[in-house]
Protein backbone atom coordinates (compact mmCIF):
# COMPACT_ATOMS: atom_id res chain seq x y z
CA UNK A 1 0.00 0.00 0.00
CA UNK A 2 1.43 3.46 -0.85
CA UNK A 3 0.81 6.15 1.35
CA UNK A 4 -0.21 9.86 0.00
CA UNK A 5 1.80 12.51 -0.25
CA UNK A 6 2.91 15.08 2.33
CA UNK A 7 1.16 18.08 0.61
CA UNK A 8 -1.84 15.47 0.01
CA UNK A 9 -2.40 14.81 3.33
CA UNK A 10 -2.07 18.28 4.71
CA UNK A 11 -4.66 18.98 2.10
CA UNK A 12 -7.39 16.44 3.33
CA UNK A 13 -6.58 17.29 6.81
CA UNK A 14 -7.45 21.11 6.40
CA UNK A 15 -10.61 20.35 4.15
CA UNK A 16 -12.38 18.36 7.32
CA UNK A 17 -14.66 21.06 8.94
CA UNK A 18 -13.92 20.38 12.33
CA UNK A 19 -10.04 21.52 11.59
CA UNK A 20 -11.64 24.44 9.82
CA UNK A 21 -14.10 25.66 12.69
CA UNK A 22 -11.07 25.42 14.86
CA UNK A 23 -9.30 27.42 12.38
CA UNK A 24 -11.83 30.28 12.20
CA UNK A 25 -12.81 29.86 16.05
CA UNK A 26 -9.05 30.88 17.02
CA UNK A 27 -8.24 33.43 14.12
CA UNK A 28 -11.66 35.44 15.86
CA UNK A 29 -10.59 34.49 19.46
CA UNK A 30 -7.33 36.75 18.15
CA UNK A 31 -9.13 39.19 16.55
CA UNK A 32 -11.22 39.37 19.54
CA UNK A 33 -8.56 41.01 21.98
CA UNK A 34 -7.29 43.40 20.36
CA UNK A 35 -10.88 44.77 19.64
CA UNK A 36 -12.11 44.07 23.00
CA UNK A 37 -8.84 46.29 24.21
CA UNK A 38 -9.65 48.92 21.54
CA UNK A 39 -12.83 49.20 22.07
CA UNK A 40 -12.40 49.22 26.06
CA UNK A 41 -8.98 51.35 26.24
CA UNK A 42 -9.22 53.60 22.99
CA UNK A 43 -13.09 54.27 22.62
CA UNK A 44 -13.76 54.50 26.56
CA UNK A 45 -16.53 52.06 26.43
CA UNK A 46 -17.21 49.12 30.04
CA UNK A 47 -15.60 45.89 29.85
CA UNK A 48 -19.74 45.24 29.82
CA UNK A 49 -20.46 47.31 26.52
CA UNK A 50 -17.07 46.44 24.98
CA UNK A 51 -17.42 43.06 25.40
CA UNK A 52 -20.74 42.99 24.14
CA UNK A 53 -19.93 45.03 20.41
CA UNK A 54 -16.82 42.68 20.42
CA UNK A 55 -19.09 39.51 20.05
CA UNK A 56 -21.42 41.14 18.06
CA UNK A 57 -19.09 42.18 15.46
CA UNK A 58 -17.34 38.92 15.33
CA UNK A 59 -20.63 36.78 15.31
CA UNK A 60 -21.35 38.78 12.18
CA UNK A 61 -18.08 37.97 10.13
CA UNK A 62 -17.82 34.00 11.37
CA UNK A 63 -21.03 33.14 10.19
CA UNK A 64 -19.86 34.09 6.97
CA UNK A 65 -16.86 32.01 6.95
CA UNK A 66 -18.34 28.82 9.03
CA UNK A 67 -20.94 29.03 6.05
CA UNK A 68 -18.91 29.19 3.27
CA UNK A 69 -15.37 27.81 4.01
CA UNK A 70 -16.11 25.75 6.81
CA UNK A 71 -19.46 23.80 5.56
CA UNK A 72 -19.09 24.60 1.72
CA UNK A 73 -22.03 26.23 1.33
CA UNK A 74 -22.44 28.78 -1.96
CA UNK A 75 -24.30 31.57 -0.61
CA UNK A 76 -25.51 31.98 3.26
CA UNK A 77 -29.61 32.29 3.94
CA UNK A 78 -31.46 34.03 6.32
CA UNK A 79 -32.06 30.49 8.23
CA UNK A 80 -28.99 30.10 8.98
CA UNK A 81 -27.83 33.43 10.27
CA UNK A 82 -30.43 33.60 12.26
CA UNK A 83 -30.05 29.94 13.26
CA UNK A 84 -26.25 30.94 14.48
CA UNK A 85 -27.35 33.94 16.41
CA UNK A 86 -29.83 32.11 18.96
CA UNK A 87 -26.67 29.37 19.37
CA UNK A 88 -24.44 32.05 19.20
CA UNK A 89 -26.80 33.96 22.21
CA UNK A 90 -26.23 30.80 24.14
CA UNK A 91 -22.73 30.53 24.24
CA UNK A 92 -22.35 34.94 24.13
CA UNK A 93 -24.16 34.36 27.32
CA UNK A 94 -22.14 31.95 28.87
CA UNK A 95 -18.81 33.89 27.81
CA UNK A 96 -20.08 37.39 28.65
CA UNK A 97 -21.31 36.36 32.21
CA UNK A 98 -17.59 34.34 32.82
CA UNK A 99 -15.77 38.09 31.32
CA UNK A 100 -17.52 39.74 33.89
CA UNK A 101 -18.14 37.68 36.45
CA UNK A 102 -13.96 37.35 36.26
CA UNK A 103 -13.70 40.89 36.01
CA UNK A 104 -15.51 41.44 38.65
CA UNK A 105 -13.54 39.18 41.30
CA UNK A 106 -10.64 40.91 40.22
CA UNK A 107 -9.11 38.83 36.92
CA UNK A 108 -7.51 41.00 34.22
CA UNK A 109 -10.38 41.68 31.70
CA UNK A 110 -8.62 40.62 28.64
CA UNK A 111 -7.45 37.09 30.51
CA UNK A 112 -11.01 36.93 31.99
CA UNK A 113 -12.24 36.97 28.38
CA UNK A 114 -9.26 34.16 27.53
CA UNK A 115 -11.13 32.00 30.29
CA UNK A 116 -14.47 32.96 29.71
CA UNK A 117 -14.00 31.55 25.67
CA UNK A 118 -12.62 28.28 26.86
CA UNK A 119 -16.37 28.20 28.83
CA UNK A 120 -18.35 28.50 25.81
CA UNK A 121 -16.33 26.51 23.08
CA UNK A 122 -18.04 23.36 23.82
CA UNK A 123 -22.33 24.52 23.40
CA UNK A 124 -20.65 26.22 20.10
CA UNK A 125 -19.39 23.84 18.88
CA UNK A 126 -22.58 21.45 19.75
CA UNK A 127 -24.81 23.63 18.15
CA UNK A 128 -22.87 24.33 14.95
CA UNK A 129 -21.90 20.55 14.16
CA UNK A 130 -25.73 19.29 15.38
CA UNK A 131 -27.92 21.84 14.28
CA UNK A 132 -26.88 24.30 12.03
CA UNK A 133 -24.60 22.82 9.80
CA UNK A 134 -25.82 19.36 10.11
CA UNK A 135 -25.57 16.98 7.43
CA UNK A 136 -29.39 15.67 6.37
CA UNK A 137 -29.13 12.57 5.70
CA UNK A 138 -30.20 11.85 2.38
CA UNK A 139 -33.19 9.87 1.14
CA UNK A 140 -30.61 7.13 -0.10
CA UNK A 141 -29.64 6.57 3.61
CA UNK A 142 -33.26 5.57 3.92
CA UNK A 143 -34.02 1.55 3.56
CA UNK A 144 -37.28 0.88 2.17
CA UNK A 145 -40.29 -0.50 4.62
Amino acid sequence: MTSLPLKTRVNQFFAKPMVRWWIVGLFFTGFNFPLLYVLKEVAGFSVAIASLIAAELTTIIRFFLNDRWVFGHPAPTWKRFWQYHVTNFGSFVVWWGGVNLFDAIGVYYLLAALLATFTSVGLSMITNFLWIWRKKPSSSDHSAP
